[in-house]
């Protein structure tokens, strides 16, 4: 893939500039309340915050109104988180844009570190830095496995932490904010259309907790996960890579989640993704094949089994 052509980013106009905060939720009451409040307790002075509620009927509008004189927020209903992020979007002014989910959470001073951050690297569309993943109770379980931006790589994984990202409001705009259509893998593909024309910078702080627990999207519907991912990376790299066909095909087989249930690896599952990945990218049949050889040879199966112990 050749170099893409890098669009330039105008500068502030305020200094300090206006940061725009969105959470969007549905029947969210059990984790709201502390998110909402890791955006209040920032540090930073220019602070826009909006939450985008679905209809919620669980308490959520209750928490809401509590805090209303430190936030806005709007309940009505809408075709699903993007299109709700989209919509919050909107409503917002800042120059910098951030959405937050219902159950995920800021460190302190996570938004003035990211906008120090722009400050130092004005080219820049997208900072993100570092993050841990929490479980249900809010205790840590592991590091997010954040890299440095590599805008190649991105066809293979999705390793930038939402919570801990934050966005040019240019640069969102400009390339049509999140896709509506989908709902679980929507900030996976923004990140391939923002590499594309963008630069996007990582820093080495930790800014968020991202939120791991049988409710959220990412572990309760683990196969809408990798059916959107397979559409999102046959649509940008017209290819599908040997981890995700693996992924999705020992998830057939076990339901294991993949994340608190480790994948465990499978002799037989190694040998279906060959047709289930030749299957799947038609039309690049021969990069698949030097993919799965390589992964298949003696001492790539041995690495790869090895890796899951």
């Amino acid at each position: 893939m050749s170099e893409p052509e890098r669009r330039a980013i105008e500068p502030f106009v305020d200094d300090p500039p206006l940061v725009s905060v969105v959470t969007v939720c549905l029947n969210a009451a059990a984790y709201l309340e502390q998110t909402i409040q890791s955006v209040l307790a920032q540090d930073y002075p220019r602070i826009e915050y909006i939450v985008k509620d679905g209809g919620s009927t669980d308490g959520t509008l209750e928490i809401l109104r509590q805090y209303e004189h430190r936030l806005r927020w709007i309940s009505e209903p809408d075709r699903g988180t993007a299109d709700a992020i989209n919509r919050a979007f909107e409503l917002s002014r800042g120059e910098i844009f951030a959405f937050l989910n219902a159950d995920d959470v800021y460190l302190p001073g996570a938004i003035s570190a990211a906008v120090d951050h722009f400050r130092e690297n004005p080219e820049s569309a997208v900072v993100y830095g570092d993050a841990s993943w929490i479980d249900e109770a809010g205790d840590p379980v592991a590091p997010y496995p954040v890299r440095g931006f590599d805008a190649a790589r991105l066809a293979y994984e999705c390793f930038i932490c939402q919570p801990a990202s934050f966005l040019r409001r240019e640069a969102f705009r400009n390339v049509g904010g999140l896709d509506p259509e989908l709902d679980v893998t929507f900030d996976y593909e923004l990140w391939m259309r923002l590499s594309r024309t963008y630069e996007m910078c990582h820093f080495s702080r930790r800014l968020a907790y991202s939120r791991m627990h049988p409710g959220s999207k990412t572990l309760g519907q683990r196969s809408r996960v990798f059916r959107q991912t397979f559409e999102i990376l046959r649509r940008h790299y017209g290819y599908v890579p040997f981890d995700w066909i693996y992924g999705a095909l020992c998830y057939r087989a076990d339901r294991r989640d993949q994340f608190f249930e480790p994948l465990e690896p499978s002799i037989l599952r190694y040998l279906e993704s060959l047709p289930a990945g030749l299957s799947v990218n038609r039309k690049r049949m021969g990069r698949y094949l030097a993919e799965w050889f390589s992964i298949m040879s003696w001492g790539g199966l041995r690495r790869r089994i090895r890796s899951h112990f």
